[in-house]
């Protein structure tokens, strides 16, 4: 027992990219500006979807808790991030460690699930128009949601306990910028194969796996677009679902990059800037894709702020 907890620090050192310490004020600036933008698109989000009536729709729904979603996902990380970038010994306990490696994976493996459904109902409501109120009705829509949060934070149970428990033998710096399985594993003083090979089965179920459902769906949405005879509404169609794809492209794209290829010592600069984009740059840009490619969210902002003036 005291050998298993001899190996357990009581805090990890982050080291990011300290051996670079001319990019600290500079990734400083970036991450505090994404984070203001990514805090204040998805409040914006979240309060103009449930205040206007014309949002409440299963589209909205789902984008609402995207972007509750990215909110408690940046919130698990950035804050830290910056503490650390001005601080001279860049630590975080051990819990802090495990609370944020925890909260990371949930959200992250949430957010997986949650685009893959996401595209389902945009194939329903461009293939299926006439069935949609049928098909996407309240309780499906809760319930499609309610598997992606149950889903991600099981997935995060059973990630975390398995990298947790693996032997560190005193070894705490953390090639990184936060607490996160690839990095954790590299610490360990035994063997990992094994839980590398977890973490890939897990990877495939729930990056490949949705990801080609999503581009199944979008062939479909492709060719149903393109019977459209009016020149408005094919526009209409592909300006809805091009900003879904921009995300898709963003968050699927780094992460597989960062879970699915081979460790190697090479990679490991390249993953700390991957992360950034899934960890970072994609919950910035979801409320800025959604609202300046989307006539709806614009003409309920111009409504939600005639209200505030009128009052």
């Amino acid at each position: 027992m005291n050998r298993i907890n001899e190996s357990v620090p009581q805090e990890f050192i982050l080291l990011g990219f300290s051996d670079r310490p001319w990019l600290e004020l500079p990734l400083f600036v970036v991450f505090l500006i994404s984070y203001i933008l990514t805090i204040l698109g998805n409040l914006a989000i979240i309060i103009v979807s449930r205040l206007d009536p014309k949002l409440h729709t299963p589209m909205y729904f789902f984008l609402t808790n995207l972007s509750l979603l990215d909110l408690c996902y940046t919130t698990s990380t950035v804050p830290q991030m910056l503490v650390n970038i001005c601080s001279i010994r860049k630590v975080i306990s051990y819990g802090g460690c495990v609370a944020q490696l925890f909260i990371f994976l949930a959200l992250g493996s949430t957010e997986c699930l949650l685009l893959a459904v996401m595209s389902f109902d945009r194939f329903v409501a461009i293939c299926r128009p006439l069935h949609y109120s049928i098909i996407m009705h309240q309780r499906l829509c809760l319930q499609l949601a309610a598997a992606s949060w149950v889903s991600g934070f099981s997935n995060s149970v059973l990630q975390s306990t398995l990298t947790l428990q693996m032997p560190l033998c005193g070894h705490k710096e953390v090639d990184h910028f936060f607490c996160e399985v690839p990095a954790l594993l590299r610490l360990s003083c035994v063997d990992t194969t094994a839980n590398e090979a977890e973490l890939f089965f897990i990877s495939v179920l729930f990056l490949l796996i949705p990801v080609t459902l999503i581009l199944i769906s979008y062939a479909f949405i492709v060719q149903a677009v393109l019977r459209i005879q009016s020149v408005e509404g094919q526009r209409k169609a592909f300006g809805t679902c091009g900003s879904h794809l921009i995300v898709v492209s963003l968050f699927y794209g780094t992460a597989i990059y960062m879970y699915l290829q081979p460790p190697s010592p090479a990679s490991k600069d390249r993953g700390k800037m991957v992360s950034l984009f899934y960890g970072i740059i994609t919950p910035m840009l979801n409320p800025l894709i959604y609202t300046l490619r989307n006539k709806d969210v614009k003409g309920a902002f111009k409504r939600l702020i005639a209200r505030i003036f009128l009052i």
